[in-house]
């Protein structure tokens, strides 16, 4: 990431995080009954509660509504979970109003077109390595892995690097 990137995200307060295409690899299954099942990656939802340890904030922005989504948010610890939003934008300054933010304090990661107003708008961005080229170029970040593949970990452990939290983290497992 360039010196740039990084000093953007040692601003970092609160990470958003889109759902489909970024906390999976956006594929929705949906069996003969109608239940629907998304894939996460288990070592993306580590990345969260270490960066939750971390005292920085989750909040999920998706434009999907879905129990999936509930139930793994719940598990993680995140409170802030918005669902069936199609204004990203709207939600997000609602956000920085509750929380007493300002743009530069955030972070938030996307993989499509309905993620660009936010992409714009945030101190700092990133986009998953498989998320559409048009995106790629405003932001400060662009994964090696692809979304729900490990791609929100990457992001995570840079974020934490840039703000000198990583050895700390590592050292409870170390004990």
């Amino acid at each position: 990431m360039s010196s740039r990137g990084m000093e953007k995200a040692k601003n970092v307060k609160l990470l958003i995080l889109d759902v489909d295409g970024v906390l999976t690899d956006g594929r929705i299954v949906i069996d003969d009954r109608g239940v629907e099942t998304k894939c996460f990656d288990v070592r993306d939802g580590h990345g969260i509660k270490m960066l939750m340890r971390a005292n920085i904030d989750v909040a999920i922005i998706t434009g999907r509504q879905s129990q999936v989504v509930s139930h793994r948010a719940r598990e993680l610890g995140i409170d802030s979970v918005y669902q069936n939003i199609h204004d990203k934008l709207e939600v997000y300054q609602a956000i920085l109003r509750e929380k007493g933010l300002k743009d530069r304090e955030v972070g938030f990661i996307g993989d499509d077109v309905v993620d660009l107003p936010l992409l714009t708008r945030v101190g700092f961005s990133a986009v998953v390595a498989d998320g559409i080229e048009e995106l790629k170029p405003y932001a400060d970040y662009v994964s090696r892995k692809q979304g729900g593949r490990g791609a929100v970990r990457e992001i995570i452990e840079l974020i934490l690097k840039a703000q000198g939290k990583w050895s700390e983290l590592m050292e409870r497992y170390l004990r």
